[in-house]
């Protein structure tokens, strides 16, 4: 059993990610489906593939790699709201992640989004992650 199922959906990301993998499965959960969902709308995966056959399901995802340079899309993945220490934002203290090049995703009342569309909508919330 694992106490931060995010923690480790990211953890697993950045293990594969140094390890040069082009897929990485992970344990499915509707958090991470939405948090890969948002990694492949801003261009920080290739693609991903929801496979329900089993009971808790898996989350298969490519990775995105520089073709010249091997560099992966993803440079930094960092938890911040942890089960230990929440930390929600209001509309006014939303982070800028690398002044605007990279992005923070947030669990909102709105569903999980980055820190730019909880600006558009007017919304604040639990600041889940760090990915530039």
């Amino acid at each position: 059993m694992h106490s931060d199922p995010i923690a480790d959906y990211l953890t697993r990301l950045r293990n594969a990610i140094k390890a040069n993998h082009r897929v990485v499965e992970i344990p499915a959960s509707k958090i991470k489906k939405e948090l890969t969902r948002v990694l492949y709308e801003k261009g920080y995966i290739q693609s991903y593939k929801f496979d329900d056959s089993s009971v808790q399901g898996t989350i298969k995802i490519a990775l995105k790699y520089d073709p010249a340079t091997k560099q992966s899309a993803i440079v930094k993945l960092e938890r911040v709201s942890k089960p230990g220490l929440r930390k929600y934002v209001h509309l006014e203290e939303m982070p800028r992640v690398l002044n605007g090049y990279g992005v923070a995703i947030l669990s909102t009342s709105k569903g999980v989004i980055t820190d730019k569309e909880a600006r558009g909508l007017n919304v604040g919330g639990e600041v889940l992650c760090y990915v530039y």
